[in-house]
């Protein structure tokens, strides 16, 4: 496990907690934070209280960390990656991809810092090399704005997620409260 997969595995656990089968989630049972179709999709067969928090971990590494791509990311900025993961496994890494995406294109002062990338939700090669030049010509600062950017882009998204679906109100709070936050 990376050290930085590590660091950031806990703070999910944490928030996720145990197992949970809210009435307004269409996830239905979710325990650590894994959705019962998430379980099952990546071949766990079990009953959702009894996965354990190991096989939980599997799961976000393979599907959260590595198969998007954020692991790649880390090794040019942990904090985006931090945000990547941590919005991928709320919003799903398509979402997460296509937020990083959309900033960079907005970011490139009209294609002279970097070519506009085609806003597909996939960290491909493309992406990284964009994501290198922003942060190699833009730095520290350039890493708080995109952070700025994709908390904005979180924020509206579960704006809209509420006013699309009433019971989403149950949890665009504690999302607002715990999801987003504004980069030092």
């Amino acid at each position: 496990m990376s050290d930085v997969f590590a660091r950031l595995i806990e703070g999910v656990l944490g928030r996720e907690g145990g197992y949970v089968n809210h009435p307004d989630d269409r996830g239905g049972e979710t325990i650590w934070g894994i959705t019962v179709g998430t379980a099952r999709r990546f071949g766990y067969a079990g009953a959702m209280r009894t996965m354990t928090r190991a096989q939980a971990i599997e799961i976000y590494r393979a599907q959260y960390w590595t198969a998007p791509g954020f692991d790649r990311i880390a090794t040019l900025s942990e904090r985006i990656a931090e945000e990547m993961f941590d919005t991928g496994i709320n919003m799903g890494p398509a979402v997460a991809s296509t937020m990083l995406q959309r900033c960079l294109n907005a970011l490139n002062r009209q294609g002279k810092d970097y070519a506009d990338l085609k806003v597909d939700g996939d960290v491909g090669p493309a992406t990284i090399r964009a994501l290198e030049a922003f942060l190699r010509i833009r730095g520290k600062e350039g890493e708080a704005v995109i952070l700025k950017g994709l908390n904005g882009l979180q924020a509206e998204r579960y704006i809209s997620l509420a006013e699309g679906r009433a019971a989403n109100e149950s949890f665009v709070y504690g999302w607002l409260r715990t999801r987003v936050e504004m980069a030092a």
